[in-house]
């Protein structure tokens, strides 16, 4: 028997109300800031290095990842402007945050005469680790999801009946693709854990990552229902071949031009 959706609002303050969207978005960032820190600190970076970084990073990305999502659904909201300001209710786009987050760290780096590698290393695996937390937002949310399934699909899973129901939206069940993608986050944080002890040469761990999470993407995306399109082609699958690509490419570039690069364990800035 399908249950009810989970209520979206944590708690109501007065006339304000606190979504688990939020919530979710928020424990992930601090979260991945706790753990860029320590790494940070242990690297020979000043403590305040990330505090100051995300002081500019999060807004611009949150503000990145809005104006992505809305860009592509622009048809709906150029009839209704007054929803693009409800990031609460979701529509964010991954993919738009990134591309605030590398900008931002990219001239944070150059002011404080740190290498923008350095930093990249150390965030990635709060990166995915964030995203990989981030997903529950859109589990709550009842979005992200994959195409119609049968409950007995879902059974076969091994799913509590909690995440079930809450894959019962308008009378149907869905492809928990939330799910898929916070568990190919989580290996991928847990890959690059390791890889961090293997000392790798500085800015690999960052396009391990790029690689890790584009691969994963691309094949989740392929089952979602509200994939953001550029005509007939699913963008996120067209920017996660892109990364794919873009990463080895400069992978196998760096290598052959410095075949002495800095290590991930230096403490050089």
């Amino acid at each position: 028997m399908e249950g009810y959706p989970l209520d979206r609002v944590a708690l109501e303050i007065g006339p304000f109300q606190v979504y688990w969207y939020g919530l979710i978005i928020g424990f992930g960032i601090v979260l991945g800031f706790y753990l860029a820190t320590r790494e940070s600190q242990r690297l020979g970076l000043d403590k305040d290095t990330f505090a100051d970084l995300l002081i500019w990073a999060i807004p611009i990305s949150i503000l990145c990842a809005r104006i992505y999502y809305v860009v592509f659904q622009w048809e709906y909201y150029s009839q209704h402007p007054e929803d693009i300001i409800k990031i609460w209710e979701g529509g964010i786009a991954i993919h738009g945050a990134l591309i605030g987050a590398v900008a931002t760290t990219v001239v944070f780096a150059r002011a404080r005469n740190i290498s923008f590698w350095k930093l990249a290393d150390i965030a990635a695996p709060s990166i995915i680790l964030g995203q990989a937390i981030g997903r529950w937002g859109n589990f709550i949310n009842q979005e992200a999801h994959g195409g119609e399934v049968t409950r007995s699909f879902l059974e076969g899973l091994h799913l509590p009946d909690w995440i079930i129901n809450q894959m019962y939206i308008e009378g149907a069940y869905y492809h928990p693709t939330f799910l898929y993608e916070s568990l190919w986050d989580l290996l991928g944080f847990a890959l690059l854990m390791a890889l961090r002890k293997v000392n790798l040469r500085r800015g690999e761990l960052f396009l391990t990552y790029g690689i890790w999470y584009s691969i994963g993407r691309f094949f989740i995306e392929g089952l979602r229902t509200d994939s953001l399109m550029l005509g007939p082609l699913r963008m996120a699958q067209v920017i996660s071949i892109g990364l794919v690509v873009a990463a080895i490419v400069i992978l196998i570039v760096r290598r052959k031009m410095n075949a002495k690069q800095v290590r991930y364990n230096s403490m050089e800035n």
